[in-house]
């Protein structure tokens, strides 16, 4: 530590009147010095790098346990996996009792378009019946959890509040917390855990795409958004998961997470994923976001969109069957070759090209659908753009929003955060 008075350090060196002054004078300079490092490495900003996670799946040693002599269910897709084994074929070949398997939207193998209904059915390779958690039900019903003793969720997800996922989550924790089933979350990492940002959800805008008061990029692996869930009260009535997880091991919110697997037919690169948060906002407009072609969720563009050098034409393909603009050539913007270090360095939502296609889009087209408000979580954003609002001005409105979701959130975190 340094001394609190640097003259009576001298002194005490017995040094004569000349010396101690200049002592002194040189040991403020080294202080001042010191300081202005400490100061520089304090407020540098940690860069998120790739590292090596095990994931909560992974650590088979630490839930085994809890599922000997268990019914189990689990909430599952293809992206529960464990190395390339799928989590359900790993447990049943280590003799788990399991039961049934709900599935999200996309269904069990990962194949269904967004927002196709999913049927009930059986899994081929192990026989088990197969309960869709995206048609007609989106919450289990009692009789399909009332002879479980544990349900287990492994889901992957991308991070941002309108990927339905995490809306799986919610009516499954509250299924289990009506019917007194544990629920078990083997936590993966959040590939846009690195950040938050975006306005809070308005509940008056409450949907499957948005359930929760929280920003557009939340920041949160699937368990502590769970942690967040049952501690807020948000299940019907307040009621409470017995929720327990299993860690990912070597994992923080300044780890980014090359994912093995597409968590959707149309999240097809890591780029893809970094892209999401920001353009997903399109799928309340009339552009189309590249579905149906090999750069989904990577370009956008519109037939009738001006001031562009870019072309695509969607067609039918498996997970985007029926593409918004089928078989029309759309004049757009290629972000493909962006490099994924401009999200990792900014860590924000970019505003740009939204704004970009709605400026270079005739106003004789309505631009905007009914399910942009519900995307977006609010009236305003709408309103803004219409009105001509810079990016900056618009992404200024909502700075409160995310420092006010951020105390919350600090609250549920399991992992050393980005700040």
């Amino acid at each position: 530590m340094l001394p609190k008075n640097l003259f009576s350090m001298c002194k005490c060196l017995h040094c004569t009147g000349t010396e101690r002054r200049i002592l002194f004078a040189a040991a403020s300079i080294a202080c001042a010095f010191l300081f202005m490092a400490c100061s520089l490495f304090h407020t540098a900003p940690v860069m998120p790098a790739y590292g090596n996670v095990t994931t909560g799946a992974e650590r088979t040693q630490e839930y085994l346990p809890l599922l000997q002599n268990k019914r189990v269910g689990i909430v599952a897709n293809h992206t529960s996996i464990i190395g390339e084994t799928h989590l359900v074929d790993s447990l049943i070949s280590l003799g788990v009792n399991v039961k049934r398997i709900f599935t999200p939207e996309h269904g069990f193998r990962g194949t269904a378009d967004a927002g196709e209904r999913v049927n009930t059915a059986v899994d081929e390779r192990t026989g088990l019946p197969l309960i869709s958690l995206y048609g007609s039900e989106r919450k289990p019903s009692p009789e399909y959890l009332k002879d479980l003793d544990i349900m287990i969720y492994d889901i992957q997800d991308v991070g941002v509040r309108y990927y339905t996922y995490i809306g799986t989550m919610h009516y499954v924790m509250e299924a289990c917390a009506e019917n007194g089933v544990p629920l078990l979350i083997l936590d993966r990492p959040n590939p846009n855990g690195f950040y938050v940002d975006g306005p809070l959800l308005d509940m008056e805008y409450r949907s499957f795409v948005g359930m929760h008061p929280v920003t557009i990029v939340h920041g949160m692996t699937v368990a502590e958004y769970a942690t967040m869930i049952n501690g807020e009260g948000w299940l019907e009535g307040g009621i409470k998961t017995d929720l327990h997880y299993v860690l990912c091991e070597d994992y923080d919110h300044l780890t980014l997470y090359r994912l093995p697997v597409n968590p959707s037919p149309n999240l097809q690169t890591q780029l893809s994923i970094y892209l999401y948060p920001s353009i997903c906002l399109f799928e309340g407009t009339i552009v189309s976001l590249g579905r149906g072609t090999n750069l989904p969720f990577m370009v956008f563009g519109h037939p009738q969109m001006a001031n562009t050098d870019f072309q695509f034409t969607p067609r039918s393909v498996p997970g985007a069957t029926n593409p918004p603009l089928l078989g029309e050539t759309a004049n757009g913007v290629d972000l493909s070759g962006i490099p994924e270090s401009y999200f990792i360095e900014r860590r924000a939502l970019n505003l740009e090209w939204l704004l970009f296609a709605y400026n270079n889009t005739p106003r004789e087209l309505e631009f905007f659908n009914g399910f942009f408000n519900r995307l977006a979580g609010y009236g305003h954003l709408r309103k803004w753009i219409e009105s001509g609002k810079t990016a900056e001005e618009i992404s200024a409105t909502w700075v409160k929003d995310v420092e006010d979701f951020k105390k919350v959130r600090r609250k549920y975190l399991l992992y050393d955060d980005f700040e």
